[in-house]
């Protein structure tokens, strides 16, 4: 048998490969020279040989490499039967013939079987359609994608799906949008987002490489594109330094001269009745070097002097601080601690900065609302394994997907008067912390910010 899987493995692999006619002849060649061997060690032998053959491609190719692997087996199954036989009467012959059909078609079911249940389970959703637009087979992940029961969509076609009750008006538009790319357009891939903020990734085999079939393939490419996405705030976060070292020293200069300037010509302009000027343009100065202070530390926030705290205190500090503005703005904070002995290693003044601004923005939310309903923010610590975990939760307006993905980004704010740098600096303060931070929201329902920090040793 090892000497029949050495042979058995490269012959199938260059088949597969060239689809050549002297590569299936060596099938007619291993199948004469078997002997001894049950068509279920040879059935057994080619699914390992699959198995290894389609382990690192797509799926859409590995159905293709299964579909013409079929046909290898069966050469050599062919040839298997039929080797050099005894002389047989035709009743002896007919009857052998009748037991080999038999045989042959349990074990191409069994095989067929085998590997259908391997696309089933496969973590990518796919669909097979003919020619005609109906669905000839779909597996269990692509029926979870489309949250319908898989056996009513076998024999569905494309009109049949969008008129299925069950499908929602967001999946409905999604489908849509495929036929209009892939079909109409003959584009192969297409990336996009749902409506839970899942990036999916669908590719499409067109039917003249699968015999007047398309096959889609449905994979959730999120996680990666939460990688992508990290990598690219870090370069955007890299070239803002850059920029920042570049420009703030030659616009804090000019800013301070006018500054003092200013000053001395108060006197003069009080004289005229012009103080208000005055105060205007020093105000004014005063915000651009907050703005420029803001822009340094969101590119480059300076390195935590880090001291051991108790992390409820530095939040009750907060609340104290937030308290006034909170009822100006219509809502009331609350803190709520499972473990009072949480102690962390950090700068207090930068993570006090960075709990501020997560307070301030759920306010802001809450008071967009215009006191449609009663506001609060809660504030929650626990302990999560080696870390602290701060839970900021808010019943405010919350925010679409759009605005999700953009949180995190130098300069993007939905406020008429923000910068757009609170988020940006809080992100890389709890990084440099060796924290993570994290956010759900869904748009009317509130936002809940999850600032993790490692626990002191």
């Amino acid at each position: 048998m090892q000497a029949f899987r050495k042979r058995y493995f490269p012959a199938l692999a260059e088949y597969i490969r060239s689809g050549s006619e002297a590569s299936l002849f060596e099938a007619t060649e291993i199948g004469k020279l078997l002997h001894g061997v049950h068509p279920e060690d040879i059935i057994a032998i080619h699914e390992e040989s699959m198995q290894m053959l389609v382990a690192n491609v797509e799926s859409e190719e590995a159905l293709q490499l299964y579909s013409r692997s079929f046909i290898f087996l069966i050469e050599l199954m062919v040839a298997f039967r039929f080797r050099l036989l005894p002389e047989q009467t035709p009743e002896q012959r007919f009857s052998e013939m009748r037991d080999m059909l038999l045989s042959s078609h349990r074990s191409f079911r069994m095989v067929k079987n085998k590997y259908e249940n391997v696309l089933q389970h496969m973590d990518s959703g796919i669909a097979i359609l003919d020619g005609d637009g109906i669905v000839s087979f779909i597996n269990v992940q692509m029926a979870k994608l489309l949250d319908i029961p898989r056996k009513t969509l076998i024999g569905c076609s494309l009109t049949d799906i969008l008129w299925h009750n069950q499908l929602s008006k967001s999946t409905k538009r999604i489908i849509l949008r495929l036929y209009k790319e892939m079909f109409l357009r003959r584009s192969r891939y297409l990336e996009f987002q749902d409506v839970n903020g899942r990036f999916l990734l669908v590719t499409v085999t067109y039917g003249d490489q699968l015999d007047g079939d398309y096959l889609f393939s449905v994979k959730d490419v999120t996680e990666y594109k939460q990688i992508e996405q990290s990598a690219y705030q870090n370069d955007k976060l890299a070239m803002l330094g850059k920029i920042a070292a570049a420009i703030a020293h030659e616009i804090r200069n000019p800013l301070t001269s006018i500054r003092g300037f200013i000053q001395l010509l108060k006197p003069h302009l009080a004289q005229l009745g012009k103080e208000e000027y005055s105060r205007i343009i020093l105000t004014e100065i005063d915000r651009a070097n907050d703005i420029i202070y803001e822009f340094l530390n969101s590119s480059k926030p300076s390195a935590p002097m880090k001291q051991k705290v108790l992390i409820n205190s530095l939040l009750k500090e907060v609340i104290l601080l937030s308290d006034s503005e909170a009822l100006m703005k219509g809502c009331q904070i609350h803190l709520e601690t499972y473990d009072e002995e949480l102690a962390v290693s950090i700068d207090v003044k930068q993570v006090k900065q960075v709990i501020l601004n997560i307070v301030r923005n759920a306010m802001d939310a809450i008071d967009d609302l215009g006191g449609e309903r009663s506001g609060r923010i809660d504030i929650i610590t626990r302990r999560d394994g080696n870390d602290a975990e701060i839970t900021i939760r808010d019943n405010g307006k919350g925010m679409d997907v759009v605005t999700k993905s953009k949180l995190f980004d130098p300069f993007f704010t939905t406020k008429a008067s923000g910068t757009g740098l609170g988020l940006s600096v809080s992100y890389r303060i709890i990084r440099n912390h060796g924290g993570k931070i994290r956010v759900s929201s869904n748009s009317g329902e509130g936002t809940e910010f999850n600032v993790y920090l490692p626990l002191a040793e």
